[in-house]
């Protein structure tokens, strides 16, 4: 029996990353990549152009600190930088922001029925409605679709460049805020109002019209759009509206989020620049109204609240003045000494402080908590003045009983009289400060809308889409190379224990002499050879590597037990009838007579090309159907010729396990110089364990990234099990624009 040689259980592999690989694959999918990359690049430049603008204005506003009416706030240290944030907040508060939306008509919303997909393009680039009957060609192609593409578009309700119409006062209940109201043209007077497929009614430009029982009324005042082209119309509530400017509107106070340097910077986005500049004009003007409206609300209640207590100051006053007249008529006349002055005047410059912060200390108690630090300051002061007055108080408490009560009195006549003209000042300046008041707000820089949108930028839109078409096409290169686990170098045959006898490129020239056969009865596809490369081009790569083939061949069946060879391979699609026809060729070419079998009784083809037919073939042959000599035909290279496999039989196995193909094989031997037989695929049928045990010589075939190494490693095994052994490989296919990358190279040497 002979020795086969053994398959390595587990054939080493090589994981190292090879980047002549990568670059091949680069290669081999570079209009892939193209494609891929184009792709995008297409779609960044249709969606930046698509895309809805959005534009951005901004505006500037200071918080300054002089407008407060309070002096004494003033001192108290730095609460100007919690008034800036409080400010900032106040900005994007509702009660701003709803008074903006009751100055403007931002909660009325008249949008356009757009075109699917480039309805905005065609509106914003002043398109204009196209009419198929001024162009035929449309017309004509139009007609030819199996459907009404302009209903599937609605083309007629939508609405096209420089077409709008002017809405200028809609109003609805509660129950239709928020809800879209269709109104469709009639004429450009009159037009139809829809809820949904509702008629509503019918209203006339220029006129109120009221629907619904008066829950809906509309003015419209222009309208510049062809009949039943379609608007929607919808009355926001003053909560969405609201919710929808402030989504919109970005306060950014300069100088973080102490914010303080008192400068705010206002940010409104949206699609219209108008609306945009109104809309942030109002937002300042608003909000320097009410700073200014807050302050004058501030001043007018300390002024009452100084004129609430004027009156009862005056009685302090006027009971004290005669208190000390009264104790003077009693007692005759008592002077004070230096230092009963003295003490005095300290007193009353107390109690004046004193009076001063009772007076703040209800203001602020207005304004903060009792743990604001402000508050707390304010309080510390006054714990300090108190004290002090007790020791003062102590002092007159040591002197004699008349020089107390003078002191007492002459205390309290000078302390009203300082309080009570304190608050008579106070008052008038407060007067005085109420009719000039102007806030602590200033409108630095008005509402401004940049020429440009800020959204899309198309430019870089184009860049990141082409770079990202770029990638996912590498990618896409990459993972396919990773994915193909098709044989590539000679050393993975080698390592599955098979020597590379010759290595096959790819012939340009091969593919002029195929085409593409569909069997509909049988249900396949195959590639049909029509003429062999050998004769129609003699210096094609290809050619070459079979001469090479052919030499290697000479040698290798010096020891084989006859001049028969079996050309097999573990799939289809491989080359095996190409490789066997021009390699018979070659040979036939080097004065052997050679004789080529079709063994594939099933889908063999090798009869195409010569030319010839399948019928009285080896089928027939094998079933004593013709003669030998009857089977055998000739082609037009000299000392080649063919049998080829006849009318399909229906069990192609069991007749070449007859003892008559083994003795027809060894009858033709003994004729030719050279036998070479193609077989069916060893992995889908097991003819070809059959042949190989006849012939002298096995080679497989396999395909450069088709053929993968699993697969020769189980034809390798299904042959060694029916006890054929396999010579050698031939790796047929090679790219030649990859070839180098793969450590091929091809050389081609002709006279010119």
């Amino acid at each position: 029996m002979t020795q086969m040689p053994s398959l390595p259980s587990t054939p080493p592999r090589n994981n190292d990353i090879d980047l002549r690989r990568f670059f091949g694959n680069f290669l081999q999918y570079k209009w892939w990549i193209l494609a891929i990359t184009l792709v995008f690049t297409a779609w960044g430049w249709g969606y930046g152009q698509l895309s809805i603008p959005i534009y951005q204005g901004d505006a500037l506003v200071q918080i300054e600190r002089r407008g407060t009416v309070n002096p004494l706030a003033d001192a108290m240290g730095s609460e100007g930088d919690d008034n800036a944030m409080a400010e900032v907040r106040i900005l994007s508060s509702r009660m701003v922001l709803g008074q903006v939306v009751d100055q403007t008509d931002i909660d009325t919303l008249v949008q356009p029925r757009r075109l699917p997909l480039i309805g905005e393009y065609v509106q914003r680039n002043g398109i204009e409605r196209p009419n198929p009957e001024e162009h035929p060609v449309i017309g004509w192609l139009l007609s030819r679709l199996p459907f009404d593409l302009l209903a599937y578009m609605s083309f007629d309700e939508a609405v096209w460049g420089h077409e709008w119409i002017q809405v200028t006062e809609l109003d609805t209940d509660d129950r239709y805020r928020n809800t879209p109201i269709t109104l469709r043209v009639a004429s450009p007077l009159q037009y139809r109002l829809y809820l949904g497929e509702e008629l509503l009614g019918e209203g006339m430009v220029g006129r109120l019209e009221a629907f619904m029982d008066g829950a809906l009324s509309v003015r419209v005042g222009e309208i510049r759009a062809p009949a039943r082209s379609e608007f929607a119309l919808t009355k926001l509530s003053r909560t969405a509206a609201i919710g929808s400017l402030r989504s919109r509107l970005e306060v950014i106070p300069d100088g973080g989020r102490s914010g303080s340097t008192g400068i705010i910077t206002l940010l409104l986005r949206g699609e219209d620049r108008a609306e945009i500049d109104s809309s942030l004009n109002a937002i300042t003007r608003t909000f320097l109204m009410q700073n200014v409206e807050r302050q004058s609300e501030e001043a007018d209640k300390r002024l009452r609240f100084l004129e609430e207590q004027a009156p009862s100051m005056r009685e302090t006053l006027t009971g004290a003045e005669n208190r000390l007249n009264e104790y003077r008529v009693q007692a005759g006349s008592v002077d004070l000494s230096s230092e009963s002055s003295s003490l005095v005047s300290r007193l009353i410059e107390l109690e004046e402080r004193l009076n001063e912060l009772e007076v703040s200390q209800e203001e602020m108690s207005m304004r903060y908590t009792r743990h604001h630090p402000a508050y707390q300051s304010l309080m510390r002061q006054r714990t300090r003045l108190l004290e002090e007055r007790e020791r003062l108080n102590a002092r007159i408490d040591e002197m004699p009983g008349s020089q107390q009560e003078i002191i007492r009195l002459t205390r309290d006549v000078e302390v009203a009289q300082s309080i009570y003209v304190s608050m008579l000042n106070r008052a008038q300046e407060l007067q005085v400060s109420r009719a000039g008041i102007v806030g602590n707000i200033r409108i630095i820089d008005n509402a401004h809308v940049g020429g440009g949108p800020i959204f899309p930028n198309r430019k870089l839109m184009l860049l990141l889409y082409s770079f990202l078409g770029v990638l996912l096409g590498v990618a896409f290169a990459v993972v396919r190379g990773l994915m193909s686990r098709g044989i590539e170098t000679s050393q993975q045959l080698e390592e599955a224990g098979l020597p590379v006898y010759a290595t096959i490129p790819q012939s340009d020239s091969q593919q002029k002499l195929v085409r593409r056969i569909h069997n509909r009865r049988r249900k396949y596809k195959k590639n049909v050879i029509y003429g062999t490369l050998a004769t129609a081009n003699p210096t094609d790569g290809a050619v070459e590597a079979l001469r090479s083939l052919r030499t290697s061949l000479h040698f290798a069946m010096v020891e084989a037990k006859s001049n028969s060879i079996m050309i097999t391979g573990p799939t289809m699609e491989l080359g095996k009838s190409f490789t066997t026809i021009n390699l018979a060729a070659t040979c036939a070419q080097g004065s052997q007579r050679v004789l080529v079998i079709d063994a594939d009784m099933r889908k063999g083809h090798i009869h195409d090309a010569f030319k010839g037919s399948p019928e009285l073939g080896l089928s027939e042959l094998l079933s004593g159907q013709v003669e030998c000599q009857d089977a055998v035909r000739h082609t037009h290279i000299e000392g080649l010729e063919y049998i080829s496999r006849g009318k399909v039989p229906p069990n192609p196995s069991e007749l070449l396990m007859q003892k008559r193909f083994s003795s027809l094989i060894d009858e033709l031997s003994a004729k030719y110089d050279l036998v070479i037989i193609d077989t069916p695929p060893i992995l889908a049928v097991t003819d070809a364990t059959i042949v190989g045990k006849v012939v002298g010589t096995s080679l497989m075939i396999t395909r450069f990234q088709v053929t993968t190494q699993k697969e020769v490693e189980a034809a390798l095994r299904k042959l060694e099990t029916a006890g054929v052994r396999v010579r050698g490989a031939i790796l047929n296919g090679i790219e030649r624009r990859l070839a180098k990358q793969y450590g091929y190279q091809y050389y081609s040497y002709s006279y010119r």
